[in-house]
């Protein structure tokens, strides 16, 4: 949980748990009774992170055909041919869920996948367990986020007598062949403008890196709009919720030739949530790009508070280990997930804002920096709790930050998290 701050010189006050803080320098001398008197109700605050927009489970239906004694099968549709099931086999090389299958549940992913891509119709599958339908259902979605028109799936019993004698699927649509055909192309465009900025020369991680930051910056939170279980959402208005935003990454990492899945779960507090699984020079990290757009968190608008002070991005998720995504996301995924423990390819270790101890020369330089750059603020991340217990005393404990700030009226805005051991500090 992050804490908000106002640091005076010589007095500190803690406002709760809020996000943003709205500088005032009308402050009373000697103690403060009341929190309210500091902060008038037009001041914008955060109010922690809250998931409006929950990840939707899909519409399954089932229907039941009785084989008459002596009957045959209706004549089925042609199917998939063993040329187009080899290409689709090599193409799933790079896609996790599909990796994780046993050979036989990797026949059925290969039916599925094949049936949505071709808008197919009682397709025949390779098993009768409807559970394992739903599972690798979800396997194939998860790793095929350019599948954006599939709302559900019908699959239909044909049973003589007593026993079940197989199994067809078929997928439900949100939109015809034509009308997804205009979508993607203008999804092609989108996806066009966003890496052409791509930084030439970019590692895998500054790939990442700019992708999470240009669809920050070019999406609102919004858990009202159109598909915003899907990349339409994103892609074609500009306005989403945590699967949109998850699948929108992946969707952008997989042109980017990045791995990437969707990964599902919860937060705190029990609602649904999606991110994703990525893999940088072969290790494995976890992205929350939802919880990267720190401006859907602030309540009040940007007319009660200075647009510019309000944080455009927050880090504490880009390429994160499982230990700290599990401070605050519940994974739920359709399959098992790596442990993943590198934090060579973090936010805060690849910026040079990782601290194992208190170097007193980084903070300058980071300070300074941040000048420089004309930044509204720093943020930093402590590699324990006794670097980031210690970062505190001298900071903000022995009020050394004043140090490095340039506050002539002796104000400080800052916010702490406790759970990620980072701090910010306003400019």
């Amino acid at each position: 949980m992050k804490r908000t701050f106002i640091l005076l010189s010589g007095m500190m006050v803690l406002i709760g748990s809020l996000a943003y803080v709205r500088e005032r320098t009308d402050w009373l001398d000697g103690p403060i009774a009341e929190l309210s008197a500091l902060f008038p109700e037009e001041t914008a605050f955060a109010v922690g992170r809250a998931e409006s927009g929950q990840t939707e489970t899909y519409v399954v239906e089932e229907q039941e055909m009785q084989i008459p004694e002596g009957g045959k099968f209706t004549e089925e549709p042609e199917g998939l041919t063993e040329e187009e099931r080899l290409l689709l086999q090599e193409e799933q090389e790079t896609s996790y869920a599909y990796q994780q299958l046993s050979e036989e549940e990797r026949t059925v992913y290969i039916e599925i996948l094949w049936s949505l891509l071709e808008f197919q119709e009682n397709v025949t599958l390779s098993t009768m367990d409807q559970e394992e339908i739903s599972r690798i259902f979800q396997c194939v979605l998860n790793d095929h986020p350019e599948i954006f028109y599939v709302e559900g799936y019908a699959y239909t019993k044909y049973t003589l007598g007593d026993m079940l004698k197989k199994i067809t699927f078929t997928g439900s649509y949100l939109e015809d062949r034509e009308e997804v055909a205009i979508r993607q192309e203008q999804i092609d465009a989108y996806a066009a403008r966003c890496l052409a900025g791509l930084p030439s020369g970019a590692d895998e991680y500054e790939t990442v890196k700019y992708i999470y930051e240009y669809l920050i910056e070019h999406t609102e939170y919004d858990a009202d709009v159109k598909d915003n279980q899907n990349i339409c959402s994103v892609f074609l208005d500009g306005r989403s919720v945590c699967q949109g935003y998850a699948k929108a990454t992946q969707y952008l990492l997989q042109k980017a030739d990045i791995p990437a899945t969707l990964v599902l779960g919860s937060i705190a507090s029990g609602e649904g949530h999606a991110w994703n699984l990525i893999r940088i020079d072969g290790e494995w990290y976890y992205l929350d790009t939802t919880w990267g757009d720190a401006s859907y968190q602030a309540v009040g608008g940007a007319a009660s508070y200075p647009e510019e002070k309000i944080p455009r991005i927050n880090y504490d998720y880009l390429c994160v280990t499982t230990e700290q995504l599990c401070k605050t996301h519940r994974i739920d995924n359709v399959v098992e997930l790596p442990v993943c423990t590198s934090m060579d390819a973090n936010y805060y270790v690849r910026e040079g804002l990782y601290f194992s101890d208190v170097d007193e020369e980084r903070l300058t330089r980071i300070f300074e920096n941040g000048y420089e750059n004309g930044d509204a603020y720093i943020t930093f991340k402590c590699e324990s709790e006794d670097v980031y217990r210690e970062m505190q005393k001298k900071l903000i404990d022995n009020q050394e930050i004043f140090r490095y700030l340039d506050c002539p009226e002796g104000v400080v805005s800052y916010t702490d998290d406790a759970q990620q051991f980072s701090m910010s500090f306003w400019l």
